[in-house]
């Protein structure tokens, strides 16, 4: 009778879409989502990642390996599967490198690293790399020649958030600081992407 209680307690976990799985990753629930469906699909996330080289599963894993969520810690290979993801051009995954090159997590602090994985994930539209990217131009990292296209990606950028609006605003007239008001204003003119 106890056999028959536990069972019913405890539900299959699907493995998740790869849609599904990539807006848990751009809203940095992936790893939770893990933990809260009990850590069943460790196999399967496996699977996906080291057979099928799907790039939101090698992201997925490379990330519970690097901080160890449901899996023994092992950083080096976690970093080595995000890169493979962000090879494939998965925009979280090099937005996350671009991330930890800047913040020295995990890796040694390189903005030379930080500027070509941001700016990759800012050309395919992530937000977040936008943001992180003109920070690190603003604070004299990368090249003058980026500046009209990180000034175009944020002009154009669509956010219902208040802070992040503010924040944008406050970059971009750091840059236009920065720019000649030629570039300032072709890269207004440009429309997004």
């Amino acid at each position: 009778m106890q056999v028959h209680a536990q069972s019913s307690q405890l539900k299959a976990v699907e493995l998740y879409t790869q849609n599904e799985l990539i807006a848990l990753i751009n809203s940095n629930t992936h790893l939770t989502r893990v933990v809260t469906d009990r850590c069943q699909l460790v196999q399967d996330i496996e699977a996906h990642a080291e057979v099928l080289k799907e790039p939101a599963f090698q992201f997925l894993w490379g990330d519970m390996l690097a901080w160890g969520v449901c899996v023994e810690k092992a950083p080096e290979r976690g970093i080595r599967l995000m890169s493979d993801a962000a090879q494939q051009g998965l925009p979280a995954a090099l937005e996350q490198l671009g991330r930890y090159y800047r913040k020295g997590t995990l890796v040694q602090t390189d903005y030379k690293r930080a500027v070509i994985y941001l700016r990759e994930a800012a050309a395919l539209g992530n937000l977040n790399a936008q943001l992180q990217l003109a920070g690190l131009f603003v604070d004299g990292h990368g090249s003058p020649y980026d500046y009209e296209d990180a000034y175009r990606w944020l002009f154009n950028a669509i956010t219902d958030d208040n802070q992040t609006h503010t924040r944008i605003a406050g970059l971009l007239e750091q840059l236009e600081q920065r720019m000649h008001p030629k570039a300032v204003r072709a890269a207004r003119a440009m429309g997004s992407y």
